[in-house]
């Protein structure tokens, strides 16, 4: 696996517990060689929190992340995918706040997500800068080494009585961090508290395929249409095979082609379920780069179909999902528990997933029999052509030993 980086510092509370985590670009080991835009920095945060690594051994179960965001990621619907209780918004202080930008964090306001601002220097210019947007604002981080002491004094004194919670940033010293407690902050974050952890993480060979297992989550646990759109988004050729896909039924059906203006629209014409069936594909048909890919496509299908067919009529759904996961260890290479922690599915498919028993057990075991025998035929009659290293590699990954000296 490849390796990806990001960073965390602790920010903590007034009792000098850890309140909460922010998340930062890092690009290496030791820190960044070139920071890109803001939206790259921020999706590569964002992705690698949510699928490289679990979130809750990130932040904790009950811990939450800050995430910086500006004018183009606030309009990008890219933070969509987050989860409003694990993840608080935190508005670079250069952000435009154009109408369209003041509009967006209103809604993300009223969905539930918590509003902080970053690097407030208690200037003149700032305060009226943020001003119309305090009421929207749970988390004012105020930059101590920016601000003018008189400014920070009178500034605080005022913020105080509005209910917005402070934070203390860039603390360095003991003597800081004592002045600021006195003066009434309610957060604080700085070197002399914790310096951010880089975190090394590895990544899946195709970080694409562990963005559709998260979608398919979302999916699978009645998510927002907006964050399954957000989800479809991160991938560009996505929304096209998509729509492709969605053109092709319509015409199989005869329906008349509405104009497409946006991904919801594709996602309310296919309906769930067959969104869901159609993401299953793509993972082992699009986004493979295992050379058998097609044929274990062709497989994991006959087995869905195998089992649906087996399930009662409330379970079909479940059943078919669970055919088609069973062979996802072989896309990706992996096990199959590590690619399972990543969408928690139901109970029920997760059982037959990981350890092949449950309610779906006697189906998945019969559908497995017939390919088995077919196989079996398959190998004998073509033995001659099969690389003896193929064979070899066969064996050992089935646990077989090979007596070498037969060899």
């Amino acid at each position: 696996m490849n390796k990806v980086f990001m960073a965390r510092q602790k920010i903590f509370n007034n009792m000098g517990k850890v309140y909460a985590y922010e998340l930062l670009f890092r690009d290496h080991a030791h820190g960044i060689k070139e920071f890109p835009t803001n939206i790259k920095a921020t999706a590569h945060v964002i992705i690698n929190a949510l699928t490289n690594i679990n979130t809750d051994e990130l932040i904790g179960d009950k811990g939450i992340a800050f995430v910086n965001i500006d004018e183009i990621i606030l309009t990008s619907d890219i933070i969509d995918v987050l989860d409003k209780n694990k993840f608080v918004l935190e508005i670079l202080e250069t952000t435009e706040l154009t109408e369209k930008v003041v509009n967006k964090i209103k809604q993300y306001y009223a969905r539930g997500f918590k509003i902080a601002i970053d690097d407030f220097d208690c200037s003149a210019e700032m305060i009226k800068k943020f001003l119309p947007l305090f009421k929207y604002v749970h988390v004012i981080k105020i930059d101590v080494l920016e601000a003018h002491p008189q400014n920070l004094i009178n500034v605080v004194e005022k913020l105080k009585k509005t209910g917005i919670k402070l934070l203390a940033e860039k603390i360095e010293t003991k003597e800081a961090y004592n002045e600021y407690i006195k003066m009434g902050f309610d957060f604080f974050q700085g070197y002399y508290l914790d310096k951010p952890e880089v975190l090394e993480i590895d990544r899946y060979k195709e970080s694409t395929q562990m963005v559709i297992l998260q979608l398919i989550k979302i999916i699978k646990q009645d998510g927002e249409t907006a964050a399954i759109e957000a989800y479809i988004k991160q991938q560009p050729n996505l929304s096209f095979k998509l729509l492709r896909f969605l053109n092709n039924q319509n015409r199989l059906s005869a329906k008349t082609n509405d104009k497409i203006e946006s991904v919801t629209q594709i996602i309310t014409l296919l309906g769930r379920d067959k969104l869901l069936r159609w993401l299953m594909v793509y993972i082992y048909s699009e986004i493979s780069t295992n050379p058998a890919s097609e044929a274990i496509l062709d497989m994991a299908i006959k087995r869905a179909e195998r089992m649906e067919a087996d399930a009662s009529l409330q379970d079909k759904d479940k059943a078919y999902l669970a055919g088609m996961f069973s062979l996802l260890d072989a896309i990706f290479e992996t096990d199959i528990k590590d690619l399972m922690k990543f969408v928690n599915l139901d109970k029920d498919i997760n059982l037959l997933v990981i350890e092949k028993k449950g309610k779906f057990a006697p189906s998945f075991f019969k559908a497995e029999k017939i390919e088995r025998e077919y196989l079996k035929k398959l190998v004998i009659a073509n033995f001659d052509k099969i690389s003896t290293a193929d064979i070899i590699y066969a064996l050992g990954f089935g646990g077989v030993p090979i007596d070498k000296d037969k060899l």
